[in-house]
């Protein structure tokens, strides 16, 4: 599993959403380098990380989460998750393999209509990028149509970096396991909780113009993970590490603290 380490500290491993990698952090990641060594990983059959087996399952994943971690000798270490890798690293907390945990805009917590919401908007979404594949660097650098393709996921797409979004996008046409990985994550049941005895702090962060994960969803994990701490980012969309890097960096500093297990 490809891993970029920078910085300097307790560790801390970042786990990237669907589709993307470990470059969609890059807007926080300087900031974290300076109190913590930073772990961002492609996850399997995404970035420069190979697909392993039953990497288009979440089960999978967790799988290859709970081998890289014994591998890595990091069983306990303090854990930030954006959408898909938000419900990862709850999950990882609920088999007491996390530290502290921040869990950005998690998936796994929808319900009835909102499982086809979220499955046929990405499927859609996704499918009309293949489309338009050779045009993406266009779109994302030009704020009018890039506040059309990205409205979903962010609160301010007119503002975003252009190289981010350039890449981002490219990135999810580009993850072979994506429209499995989708289908199977619409269907598997909602995320379990709580986080298994000696689990650190718990936050979770949704961003209250999420149109992806809905803000309904965030007090079912609320309810989920009694004592977590709930944080609304008031000025975001889906990814607060893109529409609020500044709040996302302060509340991963305030949940982590000055120390980590691992």
């Amino acid at each position: 599993m490809y891993v970029n380490r920078t910085g300097q500290g307790p560790k801390v491993l970042l786990i990237h959403g669907i589709g993307s990698d470990h470059l969609t952090w890059r807007q926080i990641v300087p900031a974290l380098a300076t109190e913590r060594e930073v772990w961002a990983i492609d996850l399997p059959g995404h970035g420069s990380s190979p697909a392993e087996p039953d990497s288009a399952t979440f089960k999978g994943l967790v799988r290859s989460l709970e081998r890289f971690l014994a591998r890595e000798n990091l069983a306990g270490i303090d854990m930030v998750g954006s959408s898909l890798g938000g419900r990862l690293v709850l999950e990882l907390a609920r088999r007491g393999l996390a530290g502290n945990v921040v869990a950005l805009d998690p998936g796994g917590f929808w319900a009835g209509w909102e499982r086809t919401y979220l499955q046929w908007s990405l499927l859609s979404s996704v499918g009309m990028l293949h489309l338009v594949r050779p045009t993406l660097p266009f779109l994302s650098h030009n704020v009018v149509p890039r506040t059309a393709v990205l409205t979903q996921l962010s609160a301010c797409p007119w503002a975003l970096d252009g190289d981010l979004v350039e890449h981002e996008l490219e990135s999810y046409v580009s993850t072979p396991t994506f429209f499995d990985l989708v289908n199977e994550l619409a269907v598997v049941p909602a995320q379990e909780g709580p986080a298994a005895p000696g689990t650190g702090r718990v936050a979770i962060g949704w961003g209250r113009h999420d149109r992806l994960c809905l803000p309904v969803q965030a007090l079912r994990a609320e309810a989920a993970f009694p004592g977590a701490r709930l944080h609304w980012f008031e000025s975001s969309g889906h990814f607060p590490a893109w529409d609020a890097p500044d709040e996302t960096v302060a509340l991963i500093h305030e949940t982590l603290g000055g120390s980590s297990a691992a």
